[in-house]
């Protein structure tokens, strides 16, 4: 068992706070953590820290932090049934999302849209709707290259023109996979 004194460097063994120690009254040890808090451990609970050691519990946590990367997303199969169900519209025109659209700049309805149009597909993925279809018209195509880089940051998700016939080239279909 190792011995301690006041100013030892000591790690938790079953956690990952390390620090210096700063009272001892029996088995109770109170550590100063790194993060400023002064907790209270037993004798048995903390390991003193070597010079020696290169590589501690907390740098290990802090690494495989680190390392953790976004999962794989799992490929769903779609019975035929659920392929054909109803999907949400999202309409981004202007004079859709505005009473007076004249009075707002380019650069204002283009954020406005872009607001929208986020906040809707946070709602379609919360409330687990599958395909989310946003009308953008076709103008310049500023508003449907922007839709493209917002899609481009989910990863549980694919996105292609939507139906020729009914909507034009105006519109972009959303498909949101769903996690069981």
């Amino acid at each position: 068992m190792a011995v301690f004194k006041i100013g030892d460097k000591v790690e938790a063994i079953d956690d990952v706070i390390r620090g210096i120690i700063t009272a001892m009254e029996g088995k109770n040890i109170t550590v100063l953590s790194d993060d400023g808090f002064p907790l209270t451990f037993e004798k048995e609970e903390l390991v003193k820290i070597e010079q020696a050691i290169s590589v501690s519990n907390y740098e290990v946590a802090q690494i495989k932090k680190e390392k953790e990367g976004p999962k794989r997303r799992k490929i769903v199969h779609l019975r035929p049934k659920q392929r054909n169900l109803p999907k949400m519209e999202v309409d981004l025109h202007i004079g859709q999302l505005v009473k007076k659209p004249g009075t707002l700049s380019n650069y204002d309805m283009l954020d406005l849209q872009m607001e929208t149009a986020k906040r809707q597909l946070e709602f379609a993925i919360s409330k687990r709707i599958q395909k989310v279809v946003f009308i953008h018209g076709v103008g310049e195509g500023i508003l449907k290259e922007e839709l493209k880089y917002l899609f481009k940051k989910y990863d549980n998700l694919k996105y292609y023109d939507a139906d020729y016939q009914k909507y034009g080239m105006g519109a972009t279909e959303v498909y949101i996979f769903q996690t069981p």
